[in-house]
């Protein structure tokens, strides 16, 4: 649990309804579904319009991340890493094969196999540098998602801004539905910017971060791959491995 995401979430929607309240105003005016139901299923629609829908559900399924993000596998890969090595060293590249069939990341179980396979070093490098590259592309394609969101959000708050002062003006001659509109049109545009710069931005950042982390240890464990492949020296491999761990 990323308990630094829930105090952030927390305090960035406690900000808002203790600073309305401050200034006298009622939480109540803050709760206006009408502007609701512009600004996010507008920002809903604009998003689905521009993406595919494998990516926008991959990019849904990613916000969990937000809360709890994947466990850090880091000294995982390291014992692994060194496991690897130990074995090509000892008993020749056939032997990892029992650690391809034990393996439960894909990534890993590939590298594994293009060794036992005894494909060419230079090869199993540019065959993994592929699949990297595009393992990152369809992750950041779907963290782009709440990028997009957050770009279309403010601007169609201030769509509803619009909308509800249409409704102002065709009622002018009846003052009761006069607040309605009104409240509608500023509410929008605090929902707009609010849910971009609170929440959208925010969860784009994060999840781009924890991207960037998984994407740096399969180069690392590329990397490695191509070393034992090509039979380097284990000193080598123990820098990659203290690498791995000095990541933050």
């Amino acid at each position: 649990m990323d308990w630094a995401s829930i105090a952030g979430i927390i305090l960035g929607v406690a900000g808002v309804l203790i600073g309305q309240g401050m200034e006298g105003g009622k939480l109540s005016s803050l709760l206006q579904p009408a502007a609701f139901a512009i600004v996010v299923v507008g920002t809903l629609g604009a998003v689905l319009l521009q993406t595919r829908p494998k990516t926008f559900s991959r990019g849904m399924q990613m916000l969990r991340w937000v809360i709890a993000p994947p466990a850090d596998s880091r000294a995982s890969l390291a014992r692994d890493i060194a496991a690897w090595n130990n074995s090509a060293k000892r008993d020749g590249h056939l032997s990892l094969e029992r650690y391809m069939l034990a393996s439960k990341d894909k990534f890993n179980a590939k590298g594994l196999r293009l060794i036992v396979d005894g494909i060419n070093p230079d090869k199993l490098r540019q065959l993994l540098d592929t699949e990297i590259t595009a393992f990152e592309t369809a992750e950041r394609q779907a963290v782009r998602i709440w990028e997009s969101a957050a770009g279309y959000s403010p601007t169609i708050g201030i769509l509803g801004a619009v909308l509800g002062l249409i409704q102002v003006m065709e009622n002018l001659a009846d003052p009761s539905r006069l607040g309605p509109g009104i409240a509608i049109a500023f509410v929008s545009t605090i929902y707009g910017v609010g849910l971009a710069n609170l929440f959208f931005y925010p969860i784009a950042n994060k999840l781009k971060n924890i991207v960037t982390q998984q994407v740096h240890q399969q180069e690392i464990a590329a990397a490695v791959f191509y070393d034992i492949a090509t039979g380097d020296h284990s000193r080598v491999i123990d820098e990659r491995i203290a690498t791995l761990l000095r990541e933050h």
